[in-house]
């Protein structure tokens, strides 16, 4: 099995997990993905998320985790140029970028047409980067950066 494959199988077994209280930044496995890039509980997450899923993913499969350790979303891209890519495929990671330094990133689980199906952390039903949950969303492809093939 991918990383890619294996880090979109452990980010699926996630759906449903909420912050405690909603948004806030903080509940038992919000700050256990921020743990895993060395911040504490307020943080915006959802790299976090995507960093946690990954190396759970790469310890299973007893690889190196390629993603940086950071909550960044526009640090992940720009520091990781080996990763970027244009062409989505299950697996890649999204990038979204909201201008003024705000990023926005989730994990593909399917593309139709133009319209990529994801899990992210620290979404909500509008679809924004400061939600409180992980959720299957939907979005266009037009929306997006770049993506990030492990």
């Amino acid at each position: 099995m991918t990383l890619s494959k294996k880090t979109l199988e452990i980010a699926i077994t996630q759906i449903g997990v909420e912050e405690i209280p909603r948004y806030s930044n903080s509940g038992p496995e919000v700050e256990i993905y921020l743990k895993s890039v060395g911040l504490n509980k307020g943080y915006a997450w959802c790299m976090a998320f995507i960093y946690w899923c990954t190396q759970k993913a790469a310890l299973k499969l007893a690889v190196k985790n390629p993603l940086k350790r950071t909550a960044g979303v526009l640090d992940q891209y720009n520091s990781r140029p080996l990763l970027v890519t244009f062409v989505p495929q299950p697996g890649d990671i999204f990038i979204m970028d909201l201008g003024k330094g705000l990023g926005h990133a989730g994990i593909i689980e399917k593309i139709v047409g133009n319209t990529i199906y994801t899990i992210e952390g620290n979404t909500n039903a509008a679809g924004g980067r400061e939600g409180y949950k992980v959720s299957r969303k939907k979005r266009e492809i037009n929306t997006i950066k770049a993506f990030l093939r492990l």
